[in-house]
This record gives C-alpha cells, structure tokens and sequence, in this order.
C-alpha cells in the first residue's frame, strides 16, 4: 500500500526521482558526465513505444546507437524522427528477427564488422502471443522473443563489452527490461521445458514467465561478471504500466474501459522510459549489478526471482538448448 501511495503521488525516492519522472528528467546531467567519445548503445524493441523513447533520449544527450529491428521500416522512421529533433545523432540500422538465433547471429556478426564499441545493452523488446506460436528454432514464441533472443543476444555480445570496459575504463551496462508481472509466476508452475514446449498455454503465463526468465537471467550473468571482475553491471527494471503496443493487442471493450479506470495509474511513455534510462546513463547506478528497478529506485523483486539457484539452473537449461539448436542441420 505505502508504494502504491508514493507511485500515485509521483513521490521521488533515494535516487531523487519517481514515478512522474520522465526519461529525460532523469538524465538531463547525464551529458556532462559523458566521455568524448560517444558512447555506443544496442536497444531492442526500439520501433516504438518504450523502445523508441529510450532511443530518442539517449541520442540526445550523445549516445551512438545500434537498432536491430524486424521491421526496418519502422526503424527507419524512428530513425527519421530522432534526426530531426538531434541532427548529429549517430544511428545505424540492422534487420534482425529476435526470436531466431540465426537472425542474431547474423546481427551480430555485422555489428562486429564495424568496429565499434559497446558500452550499453539494452534488452526492450517484447512479445505477448494470445495463441500459441512457435519460432523457426521451435521454440513458443513469447518465450523465443523475450527471454531467450536476448539471453543470446547478450551471450554473443558480452566479450565486446567487457572488452570495450577495459580499453576505455567505462563501465558497460546491461538493462533487461521486466515487469512487476514476474510476481504472478508461482514455482510450481515455472517449468523450462513447458515454457519452450507448452502443454497449456495461456498468453498472459507465458509473458510473466519469460519477465521472470529476464531477472533471473540478469541475477545469474550478474554473479558470473562478478566472479570475472569484468566492469560490465547487469540490471533489469520495471518500465511501469503503459498502453504499448503489447497491451494494444488486447483490443476490445473491457482493455480499454479498465484503461479508463485505471487512467490515473498509467504512465506516458516518457515516464515508462525513464528507469531504463536512468539505469543505463545514470552515475548512481555505478557499480550496482544484479538489481531490480522500479521507479527509478532500487527494489525488492519475488522471492522466486532471488532464487540463486534458479538462476543457475535456468541459465544452464537455456544454454544447452540453444547450443543444440545451433548445431542442428538445417532441413
């Protein structure tokens, strides 16, 4: 009850920001404390929404960034947009289907060729299947799109940032984007070969597992930096609730007069951008791995997403099967 009163109120917390506040608030210092060099950013799901506000604002204050999108044109027209409000911005574009490891592997092998740093990752997008659909990798899609495209994403770009953190003494930071969501997920129902493979599916499980997946996942690539001493941090955040285009795929009467009830507690997609943002640019954030955001503050997740030996567990299942997957003939 205590936070939902603070959330309404828009009251900031220990880090001096809030639920009100918006992306650019909470890196308007953010310029200065900048390198001269850019800084280089991938964020997925970077076509609209939450995705293509963190875009916008981390090209204003001189972020170079990496947009790997399915659909190009999309990309191309937030790229248009950015440009025109930032004239100097560096963006580049690249196809990418995140829900296939070979499309992955393919970006990645293109980012590689152009030489550049990373310091940021940004794992945004996201899917929300009210039918069952399987990837080309036979995988649910929910579960292929959120959770394990970025595990590899991540996987396949961790030594460039730890490389980059080295050669330039700035620390690389990776967000996964989650949601309060992941506290719906009970144990007994949180099953590795169920989420690839449903028996029963049921949409609105399958996208709060894979939210659950994403903290675990920063939780478990957390301890491993650690034990490295790599100088790249891992954290996932909430965004908050906002009417993207994952909810807008609940069309009908009662989404859309619970929207209007609930009008008070939704966040403009400013504010919803706003803790990736301060996560990603922020200097409070120096140093801190293996956190969950909300609000721009430091918060408690499930129990369930705290579970060490989850993390591992899961992290193991999931690189042995994209290993199998990627050693598969293709028929």
């Amino acid at each position: 009850m205590k936070n939902t009163l603070r959330y309404l109120a828009g009251v900031a917390g220990p880090s001096g920001f809030g639920s009100n506040s918006t992306a650019e608030q909470v890196t308007q210092d953010c310029s200065c404390l900048l390198p001269s060099d850019h800084l280089t950013a991938i964020i997925t799901g970077a076509t609209s929404g939450i995705g293509a506000e963190t875009a916008r604002v981390l090209a204003k204050r001189g972020v170079r960034l990496i947009i790997p999108a399915r659909d190009v044109k999309k990309a191309t027209e937030v790229k248009e947009r950015v440009l025109k409000e930032t004239p100097q911005a560096e963006i580049f574009l690249f196809e990418m289907d995140l829900s296939s490891l070979a499309s992955i592997k393919r970006f990645c092998s293109w980012f590689f060729s152009l030489g550049l740093p990373l310091n940021i990752l940004i794992n945004n997008a996201g899917k929300f299947s009210k039918k069952l659909e399987f990837s080309e990798d036979k995988v649910e899609m929910t579960f292929a799109t959120n959770y394990l495209g970025h595990y590899f994403l991540t996987e396949m770009l961790l030594e460039k940032m730890i490389e980059t953190a080295d050669q330039t003494g700035i620390q690389g930071r990776i967000i996964n984007v989650s949601s309060l969501v992941h506290t719906w997920v009970k144990r007994d129902c949180f099953h590795f070969s169920h989420m690839r493979n449903p028996i029963n599916y049921n949409g609105t499980c399958a996208y709060a597992q894979t939210k659950l997946a994403s903290i675990l996942h920063a939780k478990e690539i957390a301890r491993q930096l650690k034990t490295r001493n790599a100088r790249v941090t891992i954290n996932a955040v909430h965004p908050g609730i906002v009417k993207t285009g994952i909810i807008r795929e609940h069309k009908g009467f009662i989404t859309d007069f619970l929207f209007f009830l609930a009008s008070k507690l939704l966040k403009t997609i400013s504010q919803a951008a706003s803790t990736t943002c301060y996560v990603a640019l922020n200097r409070q954030i120096n140093g801190i791995t293996g956190k969950y955001f909300v609000d721009c503050n430091e918060r408690k997740c499930s129990s369930l997403a705290n579970d060490e030996v989850l993390a591992r567990k899961l992290w193991k299942q999931t690189h042995a099967l994209i290993h199998r997957r990627l050693c598969q003939p293709t028929s």
